[in-house]
């Protein structure tokens, strides 16, 4: 997904594509780089029902194929026309490819390890964008202005969807998909496989995991039957849920990151980087940072919280990105009146060029991508999961996706317009997005880290919770922690499987016993409560 995002980027550094196409601009670049956004759009709302249909592996390969089908397209373009169309049919894949990867790793994850799995899944979107700015920075110094300096790493992109359609079979099947579709033993070999030393599929957590699938899905259809996308706006909680999940899927589009992400050939060109060499060199180290960045935020998920990391990630992004505004302006400024008095090669203006650019523009633009994929790379996906009950989750999903390709493809289609008619001034709409954005999260971002999904679906509902379900969710982090991190055949004798279902039925979690962070809570309710 990374690498099929970027690529466009990277290609617009290199001047055999501008000369091939003849150096698009405005509108017209615009729309070269929304319109993966556009054909992801025309694909989102039939993921989740191809997902629920067919399996999320069978949909992955779905994806997979259809975008490299895109992408051989691309690597043959011709005109700008096709190059579009191409670019169209990568993000319909790309929509198929992103509604059933991030369910499959959910679902297939270890109780405890989910939250950092789907951290890490939404992470290492940054893996796929270094690959795709090395690669065009390569083939600029070989192949220089021939058209292969572009088609080869078109070309190279189509390598991963091949690798993707062979190695999906090797990944197992959702054991939920499974116990949908009455695989039931093929599901609990699945669980006892990855869940259980030993494979043993009497053991007392495969029994455990099984039991809450079923009851999971018995729920949904309960909750379910008969309904649709309305489902997520149907209550004043899933309304505010799903206010939350579409606010944070904009913030990720619109603090400005859009700019570099896609447009970073303009942005460094505003500040007089000319030089392809340097512009890719930029680039390249830029995605490497960025992933490091990610990572970081995946490893401190759980230790800072979630709703800490976000006002840690705008404070940083308000900050910085007015330091990177006034940077520009000056520059800005600096160059109009060298321009206009015939002085651009003068000593004075050469050091404010310096200056502006490589020691102030720049590394501006790494720290600011530093606080953005801080928090907003890494919980994405992993916040909107932990607030969406298993009855909307998988709409809820494709909703965010829907609204991701939304505002990325206006953001794709009016950044280039905007950048190269108004300037810097466009930058001072980002302050007060920023602005916008750091209200939004101190007020409304809800804190989710060591709650059971009875305390988080309390605050959005505005239901009371028990005391003794207070009681109890206080104990859930303490007992998750006694729990081994690993997969382990052996509990204590005392904690007998009908024990424990029982205290999942009583404890209050049971209408909620199919979101990840209640089956964090219900495994630690039922077998690991201090010894």
């Amino acid at each position: 997904m990374g690498l099929d995002s970027s690529m466009l980027n990277g290609l617009q550094i290199l001047p055999g594509w501008q000369e091939y196409f003849h150096h698009p601009q405005d509108k017209t670049l615009g729309l070269m780089n929304s319109a993966q956004s556009i054909g992801s759009l025309a694909g989102t709302p039939l993921s989740p029902l191809i997902s629920d249909k067919l399996g999320r592996r069978a949909t992955m390969f779905i994806g997979a194929f259809i975008g490299l089908i895109g992408v051989i397209v691309q690597s043959s373009s011709t005109s700008v026309q096709i190059f579009i169309g191409a670019r169209v049919i990568i993000g319909v894949g790309l929509a198929f490819s992103m509604n059933s990867a991030p369910l499959l790793i959910i679902e297939l994850s270890y109780p405890t390890h989910r939250g950092k799995m789907t951290s890490l899944y939404n992470s290492l979107w940054y893996s796929g964008s270094i690959i795709s700015a090395w690669i065009c920075m390569a083939a600029y110094y070989d192949p220089g202005m021939s058209t292969w300096s572009w088609r080869i790493p078109t070309f190279i992109q189509a390598v991963i969807p091949v690798i993707q359609m062979v190695l999906i079979w090797f990944i197992p099947e959702s054991p939920r998909f499974l116990v949908a579709k009455g695989l039931e033993s093929r599901a609990a070999h699945v669980l006892a496989q990855y869940h259980a030393n030993g494979g043993d599929e009497h053991d007392p957590l495969v029994l455990f995991e099984m039991a809450q699938i079923r009851h999971a899905l018995k729920l949904e259809r309960e909750l379910t039957s008969g309904s649709s996308y309305l489902t997520c706006i149907s209550t004043p909680g899933n309304r505010r849920r799903m206010f939350t999940v579409v606010s944070i899927t904009i913030f990720s589009q619109w603090s400005g990151n859009g700019l570099v992400s896609y447009y970073i050939n303009i942005v460094l060109e505003g500040v007089g980087i000319t030089e392809t060499g340097t512009k890719a060199t930029i680039n390249g180290g830029l995605q490497v940072f960025n992933l490091a960045s990610a990572l970081l935020g995946t490893m401190l998920v759980d230790k800072l919280g979630r709703r800490k990391l976000f006002l840690i990630s705008n404070i940083g992004m308000l900050i910085v990105f007015s330091m990177w505004t006034v940077t520009t302006a000056v520059f800005d400024a600096t160059a109009d009146t060298a321009a206009a008095t015939g002085k651009s090669e003068t000593l004075s203006y050469t050091l404010v060029h310096l200056i502006t650019s490589f020691l102030a523009t720049v590394p501006l633009i790494f720290i600011y991508f530093f606080f953005y994929s801080f928090a907003y790379t890494t919980l994405l996906v992993s916040y909107t999961v932990e607030i969406l009950p298993y009855n909307i989750r998988a709409k809820g999903i494709a909703i965010m996706n829907f609204t991701l390709c939304g505002t990325n493809a206006f953001n794709a289609f009016v950044n280039p317009w905007a950048l190269t008619t108004i300037h810097w001034k466009y930058y001072l709409f980002y302050c007060g997005w920023l602005a916008l954005e750091l209200l939004f999260v101190f007020v409304l971002i809800i804190e989710t880290t060591g709650r059971t999904l009875e305390e988080t679906a309390a605050l959005f509902d505005g239901r009371n919770i028990p005391r003794d379900i207070k009681k109890r969710s206080s104990e859930a982090p303490i007992a998750l922690a006694r729990i081994s991190p690993h997969p382990r055949t052996s509990y204590p004798e005392k904690y007998a499987l009908e024990d424990d279902l029982e205290l999942q039925e009583g404890s209050g979690v049971r209408s909620y016993i199919s979101s990840s962070r209640s089956e964090e809570s219900a495994i630690g309710f039922g077998i690991g409560i201090s010894k």
